[in-house]
């Protein structure tokens, strides 16, 4: 049989074909409802291999290993049927690839798959998930999506998300007017686009477009009452931009009430997702940093964090753990962090093993010195290293964070060459013209 893009799917089952396309949907649209739609696809033909292989994709998604045995589970059913098209099996070897942590050859496999048969909109969002989070390579990501844009038409299902993609991937490359544009347009054929949103909202932020920014996520909150966690990163662009527009207040009530709502079910279904965790410790660290009392908000985070020492699915996180665990006083378990990150470096045998040694570790000491007050080896630590800080993932947007750690670092322990040096890149990576961050103008 062939789904909604023409692309054929070993079942003879025509409510598994359907169920896939709706977690196709549902993933792409970022709606919690794609868990039940897979398990749909799954219960309607057990023997199908694409449905399972997309149940472990989701499982890899959620960036914990505890979702690992599900994910092998997923894998075993699949090799033991023993079925699959060429195109399916590409996909087993992706999915099998990313849970061995070899997301190199991951990302290979989907790559592989979308030379052949371009339409396939799981394999291009995975792609340009793994381009962003697992190897910080903005232009691949961009360059993943053109390759196949030329064998998309409007009329296929899901071509709006193709330029959402494409927009996201634009912006992080630094072309922020056409990725503006492309936004727009990906948002005029389909409003359900969160992405979209998102990439319009990220070129925002880096132009400096503080008020325009918060009042277009507002614009589009309506959007996300059936969204996943992903409505609570909006979210956290929104304090963002009240941040930069000297709105403090508002921006630790928008923490309470939007980024971090304890009384959400989605943030109570899944407690420590990375993405709700990397939101609220990059906020209050950035409240702190520009002299907010955040008062006992870190205790919670630390709490979770204590849990997932020892989890190196997403690097970026690892950071924002230390943030957590080093703000609550527990520097115990900030060596045991650490400790865990040194033997999976060494042992692990992941395709980014050596960006932890490089660069994650640099990172996460570098956080923990600067909680202590320890300015000159907060420098020391993540100034050599800073330009890698690129390939632990994670947006311009987010990885400014550790930016401003150092910089505040190096100011407070009167590393002079090093502030400038600092304040020069962060003026660098903007485009000409558009005002830093809040906490460099209160610095500079």
């Amino acid at each position: 049989m062939n789904d909604a893009r023409g692309l054929a799917v070993t079942s003879s089952s025509a409510e598994c074909v359907a169920a896939l396309d709706r977690t196709a949907e549902s993933y792409l649209a970022f709606r919690a409802d794609m868990g039940a739609q897979v398990n749909a696809a799954v219960e309607a033909d057990p023997a199908a291999p694409l449905p399972r292989v997309m149940k472990g994709y989701l499982g890899m998604l959620l960036s914990n290993a505890n979702a690992l045995e599900m994910v092998d589970d997923c894998l075993d059913a699949v090799r033991a049927a023993a079925r699959g098209n060429p195109r399916e099996q590409l996909h087993l070897r992706a999915l099998s690839a990313w849970r061995a942590a070899q997301n190199v050859e991951a990302i290979a496999a989907w790559e592989a798959i979308l030379a052949q048969w371009p339409t396939d909109l799981i394999a291009m969002r995975l792609a340009h998930f793994a381009y962003f989070w697992t190897q910080g390579d903005a232009r691949g990501m961009r360059a993943s999506v053109e390759r196949v844009m030329p064998g998309w038409r409007a009329a296929v299902p899901g071509y709006g998300y193709v330029l959402g993609m494409h927009s996201f991937g634009c912006e992080e490359a630094g072309d922020y007017e056409f990725a503006e544009r492309q936004g727009r347009a990906a948002l005029d054929g389909n409003s359900d686009d969160l992405w979209a949103v998102h990439a319009v909202a990220h070129v925002m932020e880096m132009q400096g477009r503080s008020a325009e920014g918060a009042q277009w996520v507002e614009s589009h909150e309506a959007r996300t009452e059936l969204a996943t966690n992903f409505k609570f990163h909006l979210a956290w662009h929104r304090a963002l931009f009240l941040l930069d527009g000297n709105n403090s207040d508002a921006a630790l009530e928008a923490y309470d009430r939007k980024v971090r709502d304890l009384s959400s079910p989605l943030v109570q279904a899944q407690p420590d997702l990375y993405i709700d965790v990397q939101n609220a410790a990059a906020l209050l660290m950035r409240l702190e940093l520009l002299g907010v009392d955040v008062g006992g908000r870190w205790k919670e985070l630390a709490d979770k964090a204590e849990k997932r020492i020892g989890d190196h699915v997403v690097l970026f996180t690892v950071s924002h753990w230390m943030m957590a665990l080093a703000a609550d006083g527990r520097f115990g378990k900030c060596d045991a962090l650490l400790d865990a990150m040194r033997d999976y470096a060494e042992g692990s045998g992941a395709s980014e093993a050596q960006i932890v040694s490089q660069v994650a570790i640099p990172a996460a000491r570098a956080v923990r010195a600067h909680r202590r007050g320890e300015w000159n080896a907060a420098v020391d630590t993540l100034f050599p290293a800073r330009h890698g800080i690129v390939r632990l993932g994670g947006s311009h947007a987010q990885r400014d964070i550790l930016w401003q750690i150092m910089t505040d670092a190096a100011v407070r322990g009167g590393r002079v060459d090093e502030a400038r040096t600092l304040f020069e890149e962060v003026r660098k990576s903007r485009p000409a013209g558009a005002p830093l961050p809040r906490y460099y103008r209160t610095k500079d």
